[in-house]
């Protein structure tokens, strides 16, 4: 699963890094082509210059992707209990957590295809599915949400064969704060 979700958040961190509340799906295709462009550049691939495209690709994700409202919904009713400057550190190392655990992930491309199927918008919201084909031609499903903000499409979640991102953190976390302290996930978020 965990190799399966790091394809998926790899194809989520690609959302469009230009597009003003466009079509959700024209996003997601001009950034996975953006995204595209500096894994195969040659000159990137080479060793000494990883710091370069780690931050190319960053600019890319971070462009995109809303952290924060990941975070929030990720830690569910607990985030109203946490003070601002308790959300800003847990956005932070959520941040952190996903470009840890991720990068690498998005660093591996070797070839997969994204298809396009469908998107849909409803007022601020949209949902874009797509189906992402190894090189074995093997299919998994990739539901993107996206919230309109400030005129600008960002992701929030992303439904990897059925199965929330979003909602797999928040039972973790959920897990964790039913045994310790809040200040406990965020030490438990430090180490990884």
């Amino acid at each position: 699963m965990r190799a399966l979700a790091s394809v998926g958040l790899g194809v989520l961190l690609l959302m469009p890094a230009l597009l003003v509340a466009g079509a959700p799906e024209d996003a997601l295709r001009q950034t996975v082509d953006q995204l595209l462009v500096v894994l195969k550049d040659p000159r990137l691939k080479e060793e000494g210059n990883q710091v370069e495209r780690r931050r190319k690709l960053k600019e890319l994700i971070y462009q995109r992707f809303d952290f924060m409202e990941m975070a929030r919904r990720s830690l569910g009713p607990e985030w109203g209990r946490r003070s601002p400057e308790e959300q800003k550190d847990f956005v932070r190392l959520f941040t952190n957590l996903l470009e840890t655990t991720y990068l690498d992930q998005i660093e591996s491309y070797s070839g997969q295809k994204v298809r396009y199927l469908k998107g849909r918008v409803h007022a601020n919201y949209a949902e874009v599915d797509t189906k992402v084909v190894d090189n074995k031609g093997q299919e998994f499903s990739f539901n993107y949400r996206l919230h309109n903000r400030d005129g600008d499409w960002k992701v929030y979640d992303v439904i990897i064969e059925q199965i929330s991102l979003v909602n797999n953190y928040r039972a973790q976390f959920n897990r964790v704060l039913a045994r310790s302290s809040f200040k406990d996930l965020l030490e438990s978020m430090k180490q990884k």
